[in-house]
């Protein structure tokens, strides 16, 4: 699964970076992301031109389908499993039309310790988090879906239009050998060569699409361990992704 990321680029850079244009005021630098935080999206232009502009926009982490009765149902859908998003009701639809990048510097993990590391209250290993990213440093591209859901928690507008919460979740694959002894699951990486593809609303061929979601040939990721006080989401600071010894007590500050 995919529970917290990094995300600490502008919104000009993230634009620049995937030929966007900003539709979205800065959401500021964000070392922990968490479940149903506002995130950037890079999703197609207003219209579905494959051959317009993207655009970057604000995004609820925590998909609400446009059939739900309220938010509540975000938290529980932050990820959505590749292998199941033909078939889903509340994925189907967006699968085969609204897909967008969730641009991330990278994101968190959380691997099972071993006897010598540090131990838990209850004398089991401590869950070691760990932070992964793209060896050469470059944005991450990860594939997402997005819904439009009724806002019946705010008020109209000044025109008494009723207000439209746009929401994301992260579509997640089988893990690849990189991510493998740290879970089972990680999230798709799209490669830049098929952005236009995965973006295209017009583009309905889920053959093809889906072969997005064998992530085995990719090493483009590498990961370091770093200090659990990426475990509250309070913490929220550069420290956060700096590499530590696992082993050393002075690093370690269990939860």
């Amino acid at each position: 699964m995919c529970g917290r990321f990094v995300a600490t680029s502008p919104p000009d850079q993230i634009a620049a970076y995937f030929g966007a244009e900003i539709a979205v005021e800065t959401l500021g630098e964000n070392f922990n992301v968490a479940p149903t935080h506002d995130v950037y999206g890079v999703v197609a232009p207003k219209g579905g031109d494959a051959d317009s502009t993207p655009r970057l926009e604000a995004f609820h982490w925590g998909l609400i389908p446009s059939w739900a009765k309220d938010r509540k149902i975000a938290s529980r859908m932050i990820n959505a499993r590749s292998e199941t998003l033909a078939e889903k009701p509340a994925f189907k639809g967006l699968f085969k039309k609204k897909r967008l990048l969730i641009p991330m510097d990278g994101f968190y993990e959380w691997k099972v310790g071993t006897a010598v590391g540090p131990l838990t209250a209850k004398g089991k290993p401590a869950k070691q988090p760990m932070f992964i990213h793209r060896s050469d440093d470059e944005p991450l591209a990860v594939a997402g879906l997005w819904s439009a859901w009724k806002d019946t928690d705010a008020p109209p507008d000044e025109n008494g239009v009723p207000r439209w919460l746009h929401s994301a979740t992260v579509v997640t694959t089988a893990a690849n050998e990189t991510m493998a002894p740290v879970h089972d699951r990680m999230p798709v990486l799209v490669p830049r060569s098929r952005w236009v593809e995965w973006l295209d609303p017009g583009n309905d061929d889920i053959e093809s699409l889906s072969t997005l979601f064998d992530m085995s040939a990719d090493r483009s990721l590498e990961m370091y361990p770093v200090s659990t006080d990426v475990n509250s989401v309070r913490n929220n600071t550069p420290e956060l992704i700096d590499e530590i010894d696992p082993l050393s007590p002075a690093s370690t500050s269990l939860f």
